[in-house]
């Protein structure tokens, strides 16, 4: 079942049978090196089963992003509910395996979502969290129109400086 498709990403939900191809992108040291580390195979599972949970209670949740091409996995990308800065948010989130970084690939995906979060969901307000030095997760939140809210230290990732980006519905 697919959700989204952009000219060269089909983004679809995860299935149990997703485990290994995202286990090998999830659980690799570059492609985490800005979470506070790679995930192990009981993450990933509670990763997959957390978003399929999602789907159920909220509409949304993080989905696979599969280049069309050669129908490959790259990644994931989605809406998570999560607590940032003492806040609860609609997180709009995505990691892209390091083979495919600097491609245009997690801005494409991050654009697709964010317009189904406003046109579809409805949701009145998506942010972006990232590592101050996370330049290129930096770099998709400006390219896809968020403006920069503030910092702060982020206590769920080694309470390292982190900036959230925000764009309202009214504004997109």
């Amino acid at each position: 079942m697919k959700v989204l498709e952009t000219d060269r990403l089909l983004i679809r939900p995860y299935t149990l049978e997703d485990f290994d191809v995202i286990y090998g992108i999830l659980s690799d040291s570059v492609t985490m090196s800005f979470w506070p580390k790679p995930f192990d195979k009981e993450q990933v599972t509670h990763w997959i089963e957390r978003n399929m949970r999602s789907y159920q209670e909220n509409g949304f949740g993080r989905w696979l992003v599969v280049l069309k091409e050669r129908n490959t996995v790259i990644g994931d990308c989605g809406i998570t509910k999560s607590e940032i800065n003492s806040k609860l948010e609609n997180d709009l989130g995505y990691i892209i395996d390091q083979h495919y970084w600097k491609q245009g690939y997690g801005t494409e995906a991050a654009q697709a979502c964010m317009h189904y979060a406003f046109d579809e969901l409805q949701l009145e307000s998506i942010c972006i969290n990232m590592p101050v030095d996370h330049i290129s997760s930096r770099r998709v939140a400006e390219l896809i129109g968020m403006k920069l809210e503030t910092e702060f230290n982020n206590s769920r990732n080694r309470n390292i400086r982190t900036y959230l980006f925000r764009k309202d519905r009214k504004s997109s």
